[in-house]
């Protein structure tokens, strides 16, 4: 990958008998943002914490900017990788201001230049003063960023960082974040079991399970052409239908799509989405159960003694008992093996 920030050849983890990483292969290019996404426990931040340096890799090997930092008989501990870390808890010193807090790690005299530059930067103009106690969990996340940017870093590296925030502050520290690193262009490691922060966020996203990157891929890639039936379904809602493959087209109930070299019987991914919904006495499907989200509705249809789910927007009114037809709007759907 051209500019290549961050390598990770076949990099392992292990804590005992217990593998939490397992041959990770993963580039990061400069002034990209990744997102490690994937469900509690499937080794995101272990893997974080070994690009950080706060792990050792029981093998394989990490560069960053074209320098080996572990493995293959490297090792550069944490202060030596140019790396800027926000932790999941912040980890603010309770007993320093906020522009303590900022200028903790950088030499003093460049504290007077530096700190107030950076407290503009994050919008904390003013609040140098205070403590960590006396800022809301969203300032104090702010305060963790310009911690993490005071010594210029070539990359940053942030362990879920909005758990401790309510989720429409989420939103807004997500929007904020990406203002601040994407000027700078700074690269980017974001952990998260959020698809939703993952997606808003991410340049491209290495999708983990079990210790393993099992798919890497933008946002768009990954939603509409999963390397599985668990990546599919981890990464939202889905129809995976049976279907049967017969002249280069496979053949479901609800449609005939291409069959993009498979053969025999396959699964079809389509996401709700695309399925779109017509009042119709004679259609084939038949509305059993509807979910109002505000701006769109969940309805359950069922087909050919399957359940499909359509996803549409909430002035589509389609009544619970209603019989419809069923077609699909142009869009990407994902056959599975």
């Amino acid at each position: 990958m051209s500019g290549t920030t961050i390598r990770l050849d076949a990099v392992t983890k292990r804590f005992g008998d217990v593998v939490a990483v397992d041959g990770a292969q993963l580039e990061v290019a400069r002034g990209e943002i990744v997102a490690l996404l994937g469900p509690s426990g499937c080794g995101k931040t272990t893997l974080l914490r070994t690009i950080a340096g706060f792990e050792r890799p029981d093998g394989g090997a990490i560069e960053i900017g074209g320098r080996p930092v572990a493995g293959d008989g490297a090792w550069l501990p944490p202060e030596a990788r140019g790396v800027g870390m926000v932790f999941q808890d912040y980890a603010l010193f309770p007993h320093l201001t906020v522009a303590e807090n900022v200028g903790f790690g950088l030499p003093r005299r460049d504290r007077a230049r530096r700190v107030p530059a950076l407290l503009a930067l994050v919008d904390l103009c003013g609040l140098g003063g205070r403590y960590p106690h006396e800022l809301s969990g969203g300032q104090q996340q702010r305060v963790a960023l310009a911690r993490a940017l005071a010594p210029a870093p070539a990359i940053v590296l942030l362990d879920e960082p909005w758990s401790n925030v309510d989720p429409q502050l989420r939103a807004e520290l997500r929007n904020e974040v990406s203002s601040v690193l994407r000027p700078l262009r700074v690269t980017a490691i974001l952990v998260t079991h959020d698809r939703e922060e993952a997606f808003s966020l991410a340049d491209r996203i290495a999708l983990m399970r079990d210790g393993t990157i099992v798919q890497v891929g933008t946002p768009e890639e990954l939603y509409f052409a999963p390397a599985n039936r668990w990546s599919a379904e981890f990464l939202g809602a889905g129809n995976v239908l049976p279907g049967q493959v017969a002249a280069g087209a496979v053949h479901t109930s609800i449609g005939v799509f291409p069959a993009n070299g498979f053969a025999g019987p396959v699964e079809v991914l389509v996401r709700p989405e695309l399925v779109a919904l017509a009042p119709d006495p004679d259609g084939q499907g038949e509305v059993v159960a509807r979910e109002f989200r505000g701006h769109d509705v969940f309805y359950r249809v069922r087909v050919d003694g399957l359940e499909v789910v359509s996803q549409r927007p909430s002035n589509e009114v389609v009544p619970l008992g209603a019989r419809v037809a069923v077609h699909l709007h142009d869009g990407r759907v994902a056959v599975l093996r």
